[in-house]
């Protein structure tokens, strides 16, 4: 094996790692180093943790999606991840690359871990070194005891039995001060309010205040998995903070404990030490009761009320930053909206949308995506983004939001104020994630919208509880989620399944089939989607311009190049349609009907329902009055077949496929009824208007529509502010088109007897 510290140098390796030779077990991991394959840097990573005092195990693989081939793999500590006890979610690992040559360089590495390292031999798990005293035990008895026992005794040699932190069970006799238990590394609480408590006591007792800082979620299914408390004199928002170092951080374990993982005790201010019934807490959320005042004999420290203070994920730079770049925008865009949610004193949740998104809305805002995927990264603030369907099919920008947390208090102003910005826009569909809190804020501030699952968030949770199961068990409920075709197919082949392979009491899937008219494609078929994919996630609306890892010096910077390309697109696609045509495939009048009403995006798709209407039979299986019923079959394919359902006297149809309920277009299976009877014109509420040509003067339609006179006025204004933008956009490109603008809008207010 060769290992090159590329493109910077070469480290020459000229033996092989097998443990035998000192010099190469001596070579550090490090960005570049370059393997002849896979393994050998499993063995190189390995020999590596063995000298420093950790064991490895092999991580995530991924795949090319042109060959399938692997093109990268993850080799992490064993602790990494929460799957068993003994682990801690140590983010220790490296990454190898596969390059075109058949080497494997490493493009990511994490060396920090966040528990004890210690002497590792081939068959004895490591050992922590500051207990090589007690080589006495076995390592058996090391190992396997429990996890109670890495607490040190307290207060005189009162341990916590139970295994977590119960600050009841603490006894003190009369005569001394106050119960002090210091914070350190393995300390394991019931719950995160406990250990909230129990570091309230402690600042107390020591003489600081503390607050609520970052929390942290799964990149699997958005819980939290950690937080931080920390003292309240850290970071630099107010002028009494002084950038204190001093926190407690917390991890949750698969048993649902919580254990302290990180710890800094030393602070950067004087301590002022209180005692007794004088102590204040920072946070008026929290009761603590010394009832030694009482004359009781043990301190007790339980948590009485909710807590109503919300943890603020955003920073001041974040702040400073966008204001100064929204007050920029509104000078530039009179359309430009923001707002910043207040808690008290507190700037916490930002949202924000320019002129052309808010237009974009009126037409558009039938269907949203509310993408919150960057914080399956590592992001410090949750960046949020409201995407829509325009009539091209591309994904355009509607919002954009920076969110303190995600409580149904931060999403729920945030709801709000994306009705207050797009003059009371709520969305038939509305796709998001399956957290309770923004199902709960959906159903209060959008009750006619329809909540459909983020699908990300569904497969990442496939993949972490049904792994353990066997391919057939994947085949069949694959099959039953996409297959089947009414409701009673459904619950039939589900409870087969489920009592097939005895998973009747799985959690997550018993919640599943509650929520199932929110991500099963049978129960999404009658709700308006805009052929948002049912199977797969949207893309990201900004790609790579933004991703988790991306400074805040960056962000805006990367933001306008993100949504000018978006645009550019769109441009080219307004473009090709006033000046391309779709060649005609059939001498059908329907197709040039639809060919001069739709974008070229949206004919294609008719064009080809259309072309494979004709590989399918209608017969007609029921009459009766105006109402006809035929079943439609593909040619050879008995399996394959719907009902389409028509009124002859006045052209209503449906299908039970429900491609026009989901998508706005019609099916291959009423175009071949259609042809059967000679119908030669698609009637009017059959071609939706955001899908045409001239989706962008939609508000003229709206008169008629039922809309209140001020919806209405609010979307014409954004239809004749849109139309001016670019007459000037056109018109500032040079001294020549300027004129030709000028003239334009001048003729355009001599016809509206526009008087100067």
């Amino acid at each position: 094996m060769i290992v090159n510290a590329y493109p910077l140098g070469m480290i020459r390796a000229d033996h092989r790692v097998n443990g035998e030779e000192e010099a190469e077990s001596a070579v550090e991991p490090c960005m570049g180093l370059e393997f002849d394959s896979a393994d050998d840097a499993r063995k190189f990573y390995g020999l590596y943790a063995t000298r420093i005092g950790f064991r490895t195990r092999t991580g995530q693989l991924y795949r090319s999606r042109s060959n399938g081939s692997v093109s990268s793999r993850r080799f992490v500590c064993a602790k990494e991840g929460f799957q068993l006890n003994s682990r801690t979610g140590c983010p220790a690992f490296i990454r190898v690359q596969r390059r075109d040559s058949g080497k494997w360089v490493i493009d990511h590495i994490h060396k920090e871990h966040n528990h004890e390292l210690g002497l590792v031999d081939e068959s004895q798990p490591p050992v922590p070194q500051q207990r090589a005293s007690k080589a006495k035990k076995s390592s058996a008895e090391v190992f396997e005891r429990p996890k109670f026992n890495l607490l040190e005794n307290i207060d005189n040699g009162f341990p916590c039995p139970s295994g977590a932190v119960s600050i009841k069970r603490v006894r003190r006799e009369p005569d001394e001060g106050p119960v002090r238990i210091e914070p350190h590394a393995g300390l394991i609480f019931h719950s995160a309010d406990e250990a909230y408590s129990f570091y309230q006591m402690y600042a107390e007792t020591t003489g600081f205040r503390i607050r609520i800082g970052q929390l942290f979620r799964s990149k699997n299914d958005g819980s939290i998995t950690s937080r931080r408390f920390v003292c309240s004199k850290e970071g630099f928002q107010h002028p009494s903070r002084v950038g204190c170092g001093a926190f407690m951080r917390i991890k949750r374990q698969e048993s649902g404990t919580w254990i302290v993982d990180r710890l800094l005790k030393d602070h950067n201010h004087e301590l002022e030490p209180q005692t007794g019934t004088n102590n204040k807490s920072s946070n008026g959320s929290k009761k603590f009761v010394d009832d030694a005042n009482l004359g009781l004999d043990y301190v007790k420290m339980d948590y009485v009320g909710p807590i109503r203070t919300r943890e603020n994920d955003i920073g001041s730079d974040w702040y400073q930053l966008l204001l100064d770049y929204f007050q920029t925008r509104q000078a530039e865009d009179t359309g430009f909206f923001y707002s910043v949610e207040l808690d008290g004193a507190c700037c916490m949740s930002v949202f924000w949308a320019d002129g052309r998104s808010r237009f974009s809305c009126s037409q558009f805002g039938d269907a949203i995506v509310f993408d919150t995927s960057y914080r399956k990264g590592n992001y410090v603030v949750p960046f949020a983004t409201f995407v829509g369907i325009n009539h091209h099919k591309q994904p355009v920008l509607l919002a954009c939001a920076l969110i303190a947390n995600m409580s149904q208090e931060s999403l729920t102003w945030l709801f709000r104020t994306w009705l207050r910005a797009m003059s009371g826009c709520i969305p038939k569909c509305f796709v998001a994630d399956q957290d309770v809190a923004i199902q709960q804020a959906i159903a209060k501030v959008f009750p006619g919208s329809h909540h459909r699952f983020s699908m990300w968030q569904i497969r990442a949770k496939e993949r972490e509880i049904l792994r353990s199961l066997s391919d057939e068990f994947k085949y069949e409920y694959e099959k039953c989620i996409y297959q089947c075709q009414t409701s009673v197919d459904f619950n039939t082949m589900w409870s087969a399944f489920v009592n097939k392979y005895g998973l009747k009491e799985n959690t997550w899937l018993k919640e599943m089939y509650e929520n199932r008219e929110s991500w099963v494609p049978l129960y999404l078929r009658g709700k308006f989607c805009a052929g948002i994919p049912i199977s797969e996630s949207l893309e990201s609306f900004f790609g790579t311009f933004l991703n988790a890892q991306t400074p805040l010096v960056e962000f805006v910077s990367r933001y306008e190049q993100g949504l000018m390309q978006r645009r550019e697109e769109e441009k080219k696609e307004d473009f090709n349609c006033y000046n391309l045509q779709v060649f005609l495939q059939t001498k059908e009048p329907v197709e040039e009907q639809c060919r001069k009403l739709y974008t070229l995006s949206v004919f294609k798709i008719f064009q080809n329902e259309l072309l494979q209407s004709y590989n399918y039979l209608g017969i007609k299986t029921y009459e009766e009055g105006t109402i006809t019923r035929y079943s439609v079959r593909r040619c050879g394919n008995e399996s394959e077949k719907h009902a389409v359902t028509l009124c002859a006297s006045n052209l209503n149809v449906c299908c039970s496929c429900q491609m026009f309920e989901f998508e706005g277009i019609l099916c291959r299976h009423v175009l071949r009824v259609f042809n059967l009877l000679d119908i030669r014109e698609i009637p009017s509420r059959y071609i939706l208007h955001r899908w045409t040509r001239n989706a962008e003067y939609g508000t003229i339609r709206d008169v008629e529509s039922g809309v209140s006179p001020q919806e209405l006025k609010s979307l014409i204004t954004w239809s004749l502010r849109e139309t001016a933008c670019k007459y000037i956009e056109a018109g500032t490109t040079s001294p020549e088109k300027y004129k030709v603008a000028y003239e334009t809008l001048r003729e355009g207010g001599r016809k509206l007897r526009w008087q100067r």
